[in-house]
């Protein structure tokens, strides 16, 4: 859509820098999750494992390309889903089906007492749960591994039944992720979660081993490898994508590049996207994997999300203010994270660095998603670029999926 209404490679590249950030964010959270798994699994050091999931997964995705990723999504979605409701189903058999009777029982299975029930545990102040939860809810509909699978379904019918069908089962999926949470607290207990990794970041497999065995633990694993791997692969061909056509081939060969070499870009870029994914996940490995994809979605919120709705419902919406969108709403986020708790906490170990921090909420989706809607509204009216034809041309495709052949 963004394409169809905006051909200035100044909008590509804007949009390619905040694709590119969105991915390798997300990436190293993926690799810190399947490094620590694997290091649970094979009793390996994590900077080994890291190496070993990464060395794979690039090797996937350079081979196997989009119609693989395509496969691997559609099994793991399957599987994963199993997965949960079979982990939940042991759960909540464990305590006769008696949803009160496991409430009760988890207030006195964490360090926290019933206060474990309570909001606020981990995010002291209500306008940093506000936050997460914008982040979380809006920066679904701007990441980039999300949005390139619409370009894999034959018309836009199909697409809105495929949004339909995922937005049911990702409700059932974070329903369900509350049983096996209180599971983990009660069968596997808080120290010996934070013992297989200080993240909290094994607790559904530690969880599986508790109430299933060997037979469930190793499933649940393979479970939780196929999602990672399945993650992985579209986040590199996203941004192997991006910075192929957008990045190189709009800006850097000002669109006088040969199908051959985007492609050749492409691989370039998927092995560059995952080598510095690796790098950066090395010296990630205590931070907890729901931080890091949270960043990725505040991102994707604050960037992405305004220029699409502005793109698709404003007809006033121009060049100018898309820029001003993606940049403002990339650049504010990292720079309020770059000050925020996550980064400096006066408790040494607790963050990266120990200090004082300058903003205080750990994700800063609350300020820096209305600084993209913001950016987006003043580069458009500060500026006298105005097309209406284009406009027109969008909002017939997003509305009925018509596009016309020339």
């Amino acid at each position: 859509m963004i394409n169809a209404r905006f051909d200035a490679r100044k909008v590509r590249g804007a949009a390619a820098l905040s694709t590119i950030t969105i991915v390798l964010f997300y990436m190293i959270a993926q690799l810190v999750g399947a490094g620590a798994l694997i290091q649970l699994l094979f009793d390996i050091p994590y900077w080994v494992a890291v190496l070993i999931v990464g060395v794979m997964m690039t090797i996937y995705v350079l081979f196997g390309g989009m119609f693989a990723t395509s496969w691997v999504q559609i099994i793991k979605a399957v599987l994963l889903m199993a997965g949960m409701i079979i982990m939940a189903f042991m759960v909540l058999w464990q305590f006769n089906f008696n949803i009160g009777a496991m409430f009760t029982e988890v207030k006195t299975a964490t360090s926290h007492g019933a206060n474990y029930l309570n909001p606020g545990l981990k995010y002291t102040e209500p306008l940093g749960t506000l936050s997460l939860m914008l982040a979380l809810v809006l920066g679904t509909s701007g990441l980039p591994h999300i949005l390139m699978r619409f370009f894999t379904v034959k018309d836009a019918q199909t697409a809105r039944k495929s949004v339909i069908t995922a937005t049911w089962t990702i409700g059932i999926f974070y329903i369900l992720t509350l049983f096996l949470g209180f599971g983990a607290a009660i069968y596997v207990g808080e120290s010996e979660i934070l013992a297989a990794n200080p993240g909290g970041n094994m607790a559904a497999p530690l969880l599986a081993e508790a109430i299933g065995g060997n037979i469930l633990f190793a499933l649940i694993c393979a479970v939780a490898f196929a999602t990672i791997l399945a993650v992985v692969a579209g986040l590199v061909l996203s941004g192997a994508s991006a910075f192929a056509h957008d990045l190189y081939g709009q800006i850097i060969k000002k669109g006088r590049i040969s199908e051959r070499q985007q492609m050749l870009a492409a691989r370039f870029a998927a092995l560059g996207v995952s080598v510095v994914s690796i790098i950066l996940s090395l010296g990630a490995q205590y931070l907890n994997v729901a931080f890091l994809v949270s960043l990725a979605f505040c991102i994707a919120a604050s960037a992405n999300l305004p220029v699409i709705l502005y793109t698709v419902y404003w007809k006033r919406f121009n060049t100018t203010g898309a820029v001003s969108a993606l940049l403002a709403g990339l650049f504010s986020a990292l720079i309020l994270v770059s000050i925020s708790p996550s980064v400096f906490s006066p408790v040494e170990g607790a963050a990266l660095f120990v200090g004082e921090p300058i903003f205080p909420l750990d994700n800063p989706a609350i300020v820096s998603v209305p600084v993209g809607f913001l950016a987006g509204y003043l580069g458009t009216i500060l500026s006298k670029e105005y097309d209406p034809k284009r406009f027109a041309e969008v909002s017939v495709r997003a509305h009925t999926g018509f596009r016309e052949h020339k």
